[in-house]
């Protein structure tokens, strides 16, 4: 609390309106805890987290003399008083500046109480929050010379408080309340009641990230403290709006591009509150972008000089100091909030140049903002008028909560439309942006903002959280607005061109540059594939760009739920607190137990409270054991800092306690464990540059993959061998920078290419001309050939350009180098020869022919291997080795360039080497096979595949309808696809860094991931996310089967646990009489679980032992790998592998005293995998085919008992299998191939 010193001297003849401004000063600080250091004590009695707590104080003064009009605090000094103690980060000398910024004056008639907010920042950048409430109490002056009535003057004073939280609106609120109860009381009741004010305010937690808010009671109001969405979302508790009505559309760019720029910004109001509200505001317009430097939103008249300032900052001043400011000091962004102008301070010699959003982004928001309803008195117009203040208060609030969830979706749709290209330009295992490629595919209008924006310390943030993969809201939004392209873009790594539907739109757009890599076609998937309109040709119609498509999305508003806290009852002891807490705690309780099981996002945080009430009860066990409930409920929300400091703070016989409850005793190890394991994350970030010195073969990969040309190793050692033909094995920096110039070069070149429509409408639309050759003579007339992914045309000259088909690559018979004679010179001529057309294609190509006849086999070698294997991934990698061809040729220009380029001829010298005969039965089963690595440095093994089902048609069913495919690959990271159009939906889950090991979908939104660190991971398959597990296995997870209502998984150790689906309760706890349980299978109430020994069969109901079945192997090695049961029509089947076997056993379950029947599957290695579809066993293995390993399925009838189909679609082992509703059989393979291949199940 502050007020101005009014000492006044002796005789003086001033009037109180015409005395000069007052140093204000603190009169009081109250501070937590606000009970007495006894009842302290006892309160804390075993809870010693509290031992730092400070004490509430009031500064003792004693009364100034009676000199001059002017303070006595020319010099102030800390108080002596021991109790005495100041927030850490706040300066006591400053605050009260700041508490009357326009200064302190005593006045002669009452003005109306106002408001305004500060914000702290600590040199870590850390920020802290203030509100301050200035009202006026009347002072009687007493004029010795003039007696007679006593004059009235009023003196200001001021109540701040100061949250780590943003809290605008609540502590405005209870401000407000405040100065209403304040206004009858004496100047000792005024501090007591601030005291009890302060401590009210002190008890009241801070709601957890998610659907609740807290409630509170102030009379006359009802407080709302609002919760932030997640916990990477900031706090919003203030009118997101007020910008919008400050400053048109095109204005709040112009700030936002200032504020993105970096630029030395100075907001200016006569309003001090809208100073603070307003740049918050954009503040959180940037999110997830973070200013990172000064933010000083509000300046008191004394802190002007801060403007001076050398280096980039946002502040605020009251338009008064307008003038003086803008005359000054230089380079700075002048922002009047008043009357909405932007202008630049008079002392600059050249005004900056503020660059534009790009263009179509900033259309966008534009549109979108203008569609908002921003006014509430026009959303009252057709509403009764309300006659109770609670329900005003609640309506304004609803209305204002969803226009602020529309203006922050608004904002952060701007900033993923801006920056959302930034991925396509990273390289995220060497940490490398290549700003530069990313600055020339943007329009050139827009080429201003960028190349200022990449240079700020914000920019350089997002790439770090970019490289990091973090799931943020930039990130959320960039992948729930993918389209199908993008989605596809990140199945196929190829170089970007523009396809013939950007092309169209191109001509008639021609300030959009695209840099958006291609969609490839994928072959028909017949009924799996997602219902579309027949492809057709593009049509020259202006297409939508991408940006106005996604200004029109809108998100759901999110629904929340509000929880009452009990009241505060005073005088302020010990009992009243602990009475307090008791209620608190009671209410939790009540609303615990009286939430369904099926709303965990709540109970999360009922838990929450609830743990933090009993920690502030010094109950840390009950504390621990709700915070341990949130693993089940909302892992994201888990405060694992106060966890690991409760534990470490804990006495010997409350850790032994905890130690004996076995939930509590693994909590308190993960925890611990975590802080030992924090690995340092890696958050550097690197702009890429050409090589300056000689690169051996490692550290060119690592160049070639930093620059983006391409990732896979084996084709960059290709290259490699291409560059260093007849020189020794390392590259010069010259011919590196040859290299990388032509790429790019031919690359910037492919961008102009512009087709006429005559052309375009021969084409599909997501066709693209990778590479055009001079122009040339060929028997179909003079033109230039020209390459896409499917074929090869010629682009003929004369009056018009038109089009001459010359052949699709997989209707090529044959191609060859030859030579014709033209007077006395045999002219180079490529010839192909096609199987729909009798006459061969001639083209004299002169120089260019060898390198064409290279590009012409390497295609067609490469559509041909993309047929077969039903793999379009082949056809991109033959697109890329064309390309790198061309380069190599480009930049060594030396009379080796074709021999160099043939070393990158793969797929052409794998036809001619090993002919990649794929037999017939595999031909006619396969149907696709797409690479959940793409992407990646390395192919990965797929550990577990999971077919979830659907909708094909996502008219049938709103939202995430689709069927999915997950795909778990190595240290923990799942993929996932779309199962309707097989593109990948979901780039990487992570689940902890260990392997995991079954999958399964326990009901519609929930699948449940198990893995090898014990744990269970559970995913919503709304949300997409995995907030949730199950960590009560002391092993490996190696199984899970759903009964009924129950998920029953099982672990290496024996141990298997039904656990209740709803409320993620065990049921039940069974534990083997043997280890290495390695799977389970359900079939009619009965477990039936395969260790390495014996098959073991348990009663589901009470889990008692009914049979045993050992292996009947003499080998003493071998053991059970894996095993499945077969029902038949009268009895049931088990069928079995053992370890090193290449035989399936298959017993019948009423007569195990007979022996098994046996089925040897030829070429076999080891059975590893099998899965029972309609009638048959599709079983996975390691198999040797030719002397290599290979990756073998067989087919078995389950009634013939023998081998229908032997399907080699692997070149490395089969290590997973799943059904797709028993129409397909996906399979996906080891390490060494890391595909999956999708079969039709006859």
């Amino acid at each position: 609390r502050k007020q101005g010193n009014s000492g006044f001297k002796k005789g003086t003849q001033r009037k109180p309106k015409s005395l000069p401004p007052l140093d204000p000063e603190v009169l009081s600080v109250f501070m937590p805890p606000f009970i007495s250091r006894d009842d302290t004590q006892v309160m804390n009695a075993g809870n010693s987290l509290n031992k730092s707590k400070r004490r509430s104080f009031r500064k003792k003064k004693e009364r100034p003399k009676v000199e001059n009009v002017k303070s006595l605090n020319v010099e102030q000094k800390a108080p002596d008083t021991e109790d005495i103690t100041v927030p850490k980060d706040i300066d006591l000398l400053g605050l009260p500046q700041l508490c009357f910024p326009g200064g302190l004056y005593i006045t002669s008639e009452s003005k109306e109480d106002h408001i305004h907010f500060l914000v702290f920042t600590d040199v870590c950048g850390n920020r802290t929050y203030g509100a301050v409430a200035q009202y006026y109490q009347p002072l009687q002056v007493c004029y010795f010379t003039h007696p007679g009535k006593m004059p009235v003057c009023f003196v200001p004073f001021a109540v701040c408080v100061i949250s780590r939280y943003p809290y605008f609106n609540a502590l405005k609120d209870c401000l407000s309340c405040l100065l209403v109860q304040l206004r009858p009381l004496q100047d000792l009741d005024v501090e007591e009641h601030i005291k009890e004010f302060s401590a009210k305010l002190f008890l009241i937690p801070s709601p957890p990230p998610g659907p609740l808010h807290l409630v509170f009671n102030m009379k006359p109001l009802q407080i709302i403290i609002p919760s932030r969405e997640d916990p990477d979302s900031p706090i919003i508790d203030l009118d997101l709006h007020l910008p919008l009505l400050c400053f048109r559309p095109e204005q709040v760019l112009q700030i936002m591009t200032c504020i993105l720029t970096e630029q030395k910004i100075v907001f200016f109001s006569s309003d001090w509150a809208l100073l603070t509200l307003v740049a918050e505001c954009f503040m959180l317009y940037l999110h997830p972008l973070q200013w990172q430097h000064t933010f000083v939103p509000l300046l008191s008249r004394q802190m002007l000089d801060f403007v001076m300032a050398p280096t980039s900052f946002l502040m605020g001043c009251h338009t008064d100091h307008f003038e003086e400011v803008s005359m000054e000091i230089e380079d700075l962004v002048l922002i009047n909030i008043d009357n909405g102008d932007i202008a630049h301070s008079k002392m600059a010699e050249e005004e900056p140049e503020i660059p534009d959003v790009p263009a179509q982004a900033a259309e966008a928001f534009i549109k979108r903002v203008e569609s908002l309803q921003l006014h509430y008195d026009l959303e009252l117009c057709h509403l009764r008028a309300s006659t109770d203040l609670g329900e005003l208060q609640m309506r304004r609030r609803a209305w204002q909560q969803k226009l602020n969830t529309e203006v922050q979706q608004t904002a952060l749709q701007l900033i993923v439309n801006i920056f959302r290209e930034v991925k396509d330009h990273l390289n995220y295992e060497h940490r490398v942006f290549n700003s530069e490629e990313f600055l020339k595919t943007r329009a050139i209008g827009d080429q201003p903002f960028y190349r200022k924006v990449l240079e700020t310390y914000m920019f350089h943030s997002f790439l770090k959280a970019r490289l990091n993969r973090k799931m943020d809201a930039f990130a959320r939004m960039d992948l729930s607005t993918q389209t199908e392209e993008d989605r596809f873009n990140l199945m196929f790594h190829t170089p970007r061109r523009l396809t013939m539907e950007k092309m169209a739109s191109k001509r008639f757009n021609p300030q959009y540059v695209v840099s958006r890599r291609m969609v490839i076609s994928m072959p028909d998937l017949q009924e799996i594939r997602l219902p579309e309109a027949p492809t057709r040709k593009s049509s020259l119609r202006k297409l939508e760009c991408t940006f106005c498509l996604l200004s029109a999305v809108r998100m759901p508003s999110k629904s929340t739920s509000t929880f009452k806290i009990p009241e505060i009852h005073f005088p302020l002891i010990f009992q009243c607190v602990h009475s307090y807490y008791t209620d608190f705690y009671n209410h939790l309780s009540k609303a615990i137990n009286t939430l369904p099981p099926d709303n965990s996002a709540l109970l999360a945080r009922y838990f929450y409270l609830r743990g933090l009430i009993s920690l502030m009860q010094g109950k840390l066990l009950n504390a621990l054991s709700d915070f341990q409930n949130l693993d089940k409920t909302d892992l994201r929300i888990f405060p694992t800092d106060l966890v690991r400091k409760i534990v470490e703070t804990m006495a010997p016989a409350e850790r032994l306690q905890a130690d004996r409850k076995p939930e509590l005793k693994k909590l308190i190890s993960r925890v611990m464990e975590n802080q030992r394991e924090v690995m340092k994350i890696d958050d550097h970030v690197k702009n890429f540059e050409l090589p300056k010195t000689h690169m051996q073969l490692d550290d060119f990969v690592k160049r070639i993959q930093e620059s983006g040309i391409v990732k896979d190793i084996d084709t960059i050692h290709r290259l490699f061998d291409a560059l260093t033909v007849g020189h020794q094995k390392q590259i010069d920096p010259e011919t590196f920078r040859d290299f990388y110039n032509y790429w790019k070069e031919t690359e910037a070149e492919a961008q102009e290419v512009n087709l006429p429509p005559t052309v375009i409408q021969h084409l599909d639309k997501n066709e693209c001309v990778y590479k055009l050759s001079s122009s040339v003579k060929t028997n179909y007339g003079v033109g230039k050939i020209a390459l896409t992914q499917k074929r090869l045309f010629l682009l003929t000259e004369g009056g018009r350009p038109g089009y001459a088909q010359i052949a699709a690559f997989r209707d090529i018979e044959d191609v060859k180098s030859t030579t014709v004679a033209f007077l006395l010179l045999r002219i180079p001529t490529l010839r192909i020869k096609t199987l729909s057309k009798k006459e061969v294609f001639e083209a004299n190509l002169k120089t260019e022919c060898d390198l064409w006849y290279l590009i012409v086999k390497e295609m067609w070698a490469g559509k041909k291997m993309a047929d077969d294997h039903k793999d379009p991934q082949y056809i991109q990698q033959a697109l890329t080795n064309v390309l790198l061809m061309d380069a190599v040729v480009g930049a060594l220009q030396s009379s080796k360039t074709i021999y160099a380029a043939s070393k990158l001829s793969y797929f052409d010298r794998m036809k001619n080497e090993v002919p990649m005969m794929v037999p017939k039965t595999t031909s006619e089963t396969l149907k696709h096979k797409i690479n959940p690595s793409a992407g990646e440095t390395f192919p990965q093994a797929i550990d577990v595949l999971l077919y979830t089902p659907g909708h094909l048609d996502p008219s049938e069913r709103p939202g995430n309808a689709h069927p999915k495919l997950w795909c778990a690959l190595s240290e923990g990271k799942a993929v996932v696809f779309d199962a309707s159009t097989w593109s990948i939906q979901q780039h990487c889950f992570k689940m902890g860094r260990s392997k995991l090991t079954c999958m399964i979908m326990v009901e519609q939104s929930q699948v449940w991931i198990g893995s090898q660190d014990s744990n269970i991971y559970i995913i919503n398959t709304h949300s997409m996310s995995c907030n949730k597990q199950l960590n009560d296995h002391r092993s490996d997870v190696t199984d899970i089967v759903v009964d009924k209502k129950s998920g029953i998984p099982s672990s290496l150790d024996g141990a298997v646990i039904a656990w209740n689906i709803s409320t993620l309760k065990v049921n039940r706890v069974f534990q083997l009489p043997c280890q290495n349980l390695t799977s389970i299978k359900l079939h009619n109430d009965q477990l039936w679980c395969c260790t390495g020994s014996c098959i073991l069969v348990v009663s589901t109901h009470e889990f008692q032992l009914q049979l045993k079945i050992e292996h009947h192997l003499k080998d003493v090695c071998s053991h059970f790998l894996c095993f499945q049961l077969f029902p038949e029509v009268f009895y049931l089947n088990l069928w079995a592998s053992y370890s090193g076997s290449s035989d399936l056993y298959i017993w019948n379950t009423k007569d195990f005293s007979s022996p098994p029947q046996k089925i040897h599957l030829q070429d076999c290695s080891e059975i590893t995998c099998m899965i029972r579809v309609k009638a048959q066993m599709w079983v996975g293995s390691s198999a040797r085919l030719q002397g290599k390993s290979k990756g073998k399925i067989y087919v078995v009838s389950a009634e013939k008992k023998t081998v229908e189909k032997e399907l080699v679609g692997h070149a490395d082992t089969v290590r997973a299998l799943c059904s797709a509703e028993d129409r397909y059989v996906l399979s996906g393979s080891g390490r060494e191939e890391g595909k999956i291949a999708i079969w039709k199940a006859e």
